[in-house]
């Protein structure tokens, strides 16, 4: 089954918890985290974690585009976070084991991030313990940027691997998904779709994410 994460980087900040109900008919609620110094734009951090989370039962995707996030992920855990999701450039190799093992200590799912130009097996190291990676299809940072369609060979050897190995493991696309772009993703082995500005744009907005579902 398909799932749709809604990402509330394209929800109207000054009515969010309104927005967030705007999209309960979705499976997961994506929240993009950034710091200003991973990538260049700062969003929302802990105290917003913990207020969306009283004010919605969706589990929450929170996405960490910051610098060296084993220093956070306990505490983004703790605010009420599902799942944690960390990028694999943003630190050694060591450090992320060790983001991803208090992640999952916490009872939570784990999972790496692969910006577009990291390859497939720079996720390898982390498979087994991950419960979600996370193709970027644009360049981290901002929304509303246009689908990468050449991160589709990357996403099919992730998905090669992970049927390989038996994983319980989502593989979660973000960037540019949208009623068509939805169908190439899908072929390519993704089974949760990131969804900005196609959701929130649209005018019947549970329609569109059972349009994105399918």
């Amino acid at each position: 089954m398909i799932k749709i994460a809604p990402s509330i980087l394209a929800a109207d900040f000054a009515n969010l918890e309104r927005d967030i109900a705007r999209v309960a008919s979705a499976d997961y609620l994506h929240v993009d985290v950034m710091d200003g110094l991973f990538v260049p734009n700062i969003s929302v951090g802990i105290p917003v974690v913990q207020s969306i989370r009283k004010v919605t039962r969706l589990p929450l995707d929170v996405h960490l585009m910051i610098d060296r996030p084993v220093r956070y992920v306990e505490r983004f855990c703790d605010a009420g976070a599902d799942i944690v999701t960390v990028h694999v450039e943003a630190d050694t190799e060591e450090n992320t084991h060790k983001a991803l093992d208090l992640i999952r200590a916490k009872g939570k799912r784990a999972g790496v991030v692969l910006k577009p130009r990291t390859p497939a097996e720079a996720a390898l190291p982390f498979l087994d313990k991950c419960g979600m990676v996370l193709v970027m299809t644009v360049e981290p940072g901002f929304g509303g940027q246009a689908f990468m369609e050449d991160m589709m060979p990357k996403l099919r050897q992730l998905r090669a691997w992970v049927d390989q190995r038996g994983l319980d493991c989502e593989l979660e696309v973000d960037g540019g998904v949208d009623p068509v772009t939805r169908h190439t993703v899908i072929a390519n082995g993704a089974t949760v779709l990131v969804a900005g500005s196609a959701v929130y744009k649209a005018e019947d907005i549970p329609g569109r994410i059972q349009e994105l579902r399918g």
